[in-house]
């Protein structure tokens, strides 16, 4: 195996892995997964791995959404251009999907009014973090089923429709990952093919061009979605 082929065992592999296992995934189910940056590309193929009969990937980034796509097959929905809540019912005949992976965390960015009133708050500090994808996955999520969080959010956040999830019975899993749990059987997927996990890897640069990597990841220039960095 290569160092490619290995180095996001150490991290955002396991981290992807463990939000699709978080599901509780059985076979013919339908997964959504908000945010398709590395971690969610992970959820998306891990889920797959995992029994999933569909999985919806939501993002707004088309490098994203084409590589979800491309790489694992996902079906994908581009939120700028249409209302995922809205997509999510008509792509699963009104019940919404089994299981619901918030891959975006306090990244989380939106169009709608909440948006700006998140943003509003932010510059006042008066609230930490932009629950946005977090709104619409309680509220898209089939009943019974299962909300996984493995994006991080760092401070307090408000208007989140608890009616919706306590009427559907929903079930919230989030935590840090336990990386060590799965460093072994992941491996194994990677020595079997299941899975080579370099696919992610979009730009290769010289550690002394971390900056300027980091300026590009940041900005998503150049239709960025990884950057490895090498001595």
């Amino acid at each position: 195996l290569t160092d490619e082929q290995v180095l996001f065992l150490t991290d955002i592999f396991p981290t992807g892995y463990m939000a699709a296992e978080n599901c509780n995934i059985k076979p013919g189910d339908t997964v959504a997964v908000w945010g398709c940056g590395p971690v969610g590309q992970f959820a998306i193929k891990s889920a797959y791995l995992l029994g999933a009969e569909r999985v919806i990937a939501i993002d707004r980034v088309p490098e994203r959404l084409k590589m979800a796509k491309e790489q694992s097959g996902a079906e994908v929905i581009n939120y700028e251009e249409i209302d995922p809540g809205e997509a999510l019912k008509e792509m699963t005949g009104g019940r919404g999907p089994d299981s619901c992976i918030d891959a975006v965390g306090l990244e989380a960015h939106g169009t709608g009014l909440d948006s700006l009133y998140d943003q509003a708050k932010q510059s006042v500090r008066l609230e930490t973090d932009r629950p946005t994808a977090l709104r619409q996955i309680l509220v898209a999520c089939g009943k019974g089923g299962t909300v996984s969080i493995p994006g991080v959010y760092g401070g307090v956040i408000d208007k989140l429709p608890i009616g919706a999830a306590f009427n559907k019975g929903l079930t919230l899993k989030m935590g840090q990952t336990h990386v060590h749990n799965y460093l072994r059987p992941l491996l194994e997927h990677i020595q079997k093919g299941d899975i080579d996990p370099s696919y992610v890897i979009t730009h290769r640069m010289k550690l002394d061009d971390a900056p300027k990597g980091y300026e590009i990841f940041k900005h998503k220039k150049q239709d960025c979605i990884k950057i490895v960095l090498t001595p």
